[in-house]
């Protein structure tokens, strides 16, 4: 069975949605905490790897040393044209991997739903469907990145232009989350509860718009991630 490797920082955000999309196409997904000692080797060997969000920066890594090994990763399975997802944090290791920066936003926080404004590109592209169904996705973050020379800007939001990228036809970066549930959303609104509050969400305000968004999002999010699945174990084989 081919295998999908999804590497978390924080446990309660996970695959979401995603995970039973795999497994309907024939992969077996395993998680791997990334503030533990992993295999880059099995890594690389992987079909698709899956590099999640969390709430440090990737200029941190003098504090978070792992973050090294996983921009390595990156790096390397990009440049060897292997699949690689990355979602928030692990959109801006992608980022650092292929030579942008990363780095706090200057339009600060972004922490809400809303919509985005996809590129030409972005209308050939799996995720066309955002754009034509104006469907709001969940952002969550603090820091931006510039886009790498060799990528493909997809999305923007009204915050910040680099939302999504690809690289090539097996690597894709989402800095906004399609992959959450109302059920995974409860987790964040606890492990996050000091971000939240320092933010001024009211969480039960934020919870119902999570509840009435997710729904809204679920066919959206099921197509491109199909899409995007079968363009890259098409391109992988």
């Amino acid at each position: 069975m081919k295998l999908v490797a999804a590497i978390y920082h924080v446990a309660f955000e996970s695959l979401g949605r995603f995970a039973s999309l795999f497994e309907e196409t024939g992969y077996r997904v395993h998680y791997v905490d990334a503030t533990g000692a992993f295999d880059i080797n099995w890594l690389l060997r992987a079909d698709i790897v899956v590099i999640l969000g969390g709430p440090i920066g990737v200029y941190q890594d003098k504090d978070y040393p792992f973050l090294t090994a996983e921009v390595d990763l990156a790096r390397r399975r990009l440049l060897a044209g292997l699949p690689v997802l990355g979602i928030c944090l692990g959109a801006q290791i992608m980022a650092k991997a292929l030579g942008a920066k990363v780095y706090p936003g200057q339009n600060g926080k972004e922490l809400g739903w809303s919509g985005l404004q996809l590129t030409e590109a972005g209308y050939n592209h799996p995720l066309s469907i955002f754009g034509k169904k104006q469907i709001e996705v969940l952002h969550w973050h603090g820091d931006t990145f510039d886009l790498p020379s060799e990528a493909t800007l997809l999305a923007s939001s009204s915050r910040y232009v680099n939302q999504a990228f690809s690289f090539g036809c097996h690597g894709l970066a989402l800095q906004f989350h399609s992959e959450v549930e109302a059920v995974d959303l409860e987790r964040w609104y606890v492990g996050h509860v000091a971000e939240l509050s320092c933010a001024g969400i009211d969480v039960g305000e934020f919870r119902q718009q999570g509840i009435v968004n997710t729904q809204h999002l679920a066919d959206a999010a099921r197509y491109s991630m199909l899409e995007w699945i079968k363009q890259v174990t098409v391109f992988n084989h």
